[in-house]
């Protein structure tokens, strides 16, 4: 009797240990089945089977790839996954009950947590539980893109895209890069700097175009520990095609619209007879618009002039505005220190005509294109251009 007593408990002790590990998860995210082998040796665990990706304690994980649930020879019942603080993940379970999908990304640096429930082919219950964390950037980097929503701009504008720290992967943020046109356009990025990346069409943009951008940078390695912070987007128009020529021997200021001359106006430019002093050859556009602006040189003698409907076309200094104390040399003579200068009655006529991102073709100068402007993209060819994208 003792012996039979003594062989009793050990089974009961058996049957104990066998219910304490139903409805615990393995480390690879697959749900242990939950019940016990019978008296007579046969299984009476359930079908039914949840694994997930990513799988349980996994660590490091991608905030962009979508969390999966999945169950085999069953259907789910429930599915929650839940990060630090109790708030769900937005998913949706597919309409034949085997699959589960998260619908947003999720957050650097988090621990979220599993709860699915399933109900086998056999009306068993499964579970899965467990956690996985997200990669914790070193950095989060912000980018902001140019031009902004809703404006209308001229056919030389390029997209820009800067971040506030140098990137290190560049192939992996032109991957993250989109651009989408009502016309087809051919186009590419190049990098002008480790942290600033343009898209310029190989020609002028079409006119009256709508252009969408998509920089998809959250969750995007940038390099060195690098993330991207968030997804920046924009949508604008390009406007009429309006281009001005000037070929500084002959002092006018041609302006085209849709490629025949609608205007001509007498000017003076930079002072021929001194290099430095030439308005430089190249393709420029006009980058801002000032009803009055203020000149200050100090290496000419000159500061605190005030000059009226003044348009920027380049970083290197040079702007098209009114002089009217220079009437007597427009139209006849260069004697500026680079700008163009025009009477204020044809200042404020083409002041009034323009568009950021009107084209500025210059020609005839003894001095080449300023290279250290960030504004420089159509002064490389489109060889050149491309050869700026990343390697």
């Amino acid at each position: 009797m003792i012996g039979r007593r003594t062989v009793f408990k050990a089974a009961l002790a058996a049957g104990a240990a066998l219910a304490a590990a139903a409805c615990s998860s393995t480390n690879d995210g697959t749900a242990l089945p939950t019940g016990a082998a019978g008296a007579d040796g046969e299984s009476a665990q359930p079908v039914a089977k949840i694994t997930a990706e990513p799988a349980v304690n996994a660590k490091d994980v991608s905030v962009l790839a979508p969390v999966v649930i999945k169950v085999a020879e069953g259907k789910l019942t429930e599915c929650k996954v839940t990060a630090d603080g109790g708030k769900a993940v937005k998913g949706d379970t597919a309409p034949d009950g085997l699959t589960w999908t998260s619908s947003e990304p999720l957050g650097y640096g988090k621990t979220y947590t599993y709860a699915a429930k399933a109900t086998g082919t056999d009306g068993k219950p499964a579970e899965l539980t467990g956690t996985f964390t997200t990669i914790s950037p070193a950095k989060q980097v912000r980018a902001t893109l140019n031009p902004a929503d809703n404006q209308t701009v001229g056919v030389a504008m390029p997209i820009s895209v800067k971040f506030a720290s140098p990137v290190k992967d560049r192939k992996a943020v032109e991957k993250a890069l989109s651009v989408k046109t009502d016309k087809d356009v051919e186009g590419a990025w190049g990098w002008l700097s480790d942290s600033q990346v343009d898209y310029r069409p190989k020609e002028y943009w079409p006119q009256n175009i709508t252009v969408s951008v998509e920089a998809k940078l959250y969750g995007v390695e940038l390099g060195g520990g690098a993330y991207g912070k968030a997804d920046v987007t924009t949508k604008f128009k390009i406007g009429r095609n309006q281009v001005v020529k000037i070929s500084t021997p002959e002092h006018q200021m041609h302006v085209y619209r849709g490629g025949s001359q609608v205007k001509s106006y007498p000017c003076a430019n930079g002072l021929d007879a001194e290099v430095d002093r030439n308005t430089p050859n190249g393709t420029y556009m006009i980058m801002s618009k000032e009803p009055s602006a203020i000149f200050d040189n100090a290496r000419y003698g000159y500061t605190n002039v005030n000059k009226k409907w003044a348009c920027r076309f380049s970083n290197h200094g040079e702007f098209i505005h009114e002089n009217q104390d220079n009437a007597a040399n427009i139209g006849k003579n260069n004697n500026s220190h680079g700008c163009v200068n025009l009477l204020e009655a044809d200042a404020k006529d083409y002041f009034d005509s323009a568009l950021i991102g009107d084209p500025v073709e210059i020609t005839g100068s003894k001095l080449g294109p300023p290279m250290n402007s960030d504004v420089k993209d159509w002064n490389y060819s489109w060889a050149a251009w491309q050869g700026l994208g990343a390697k």
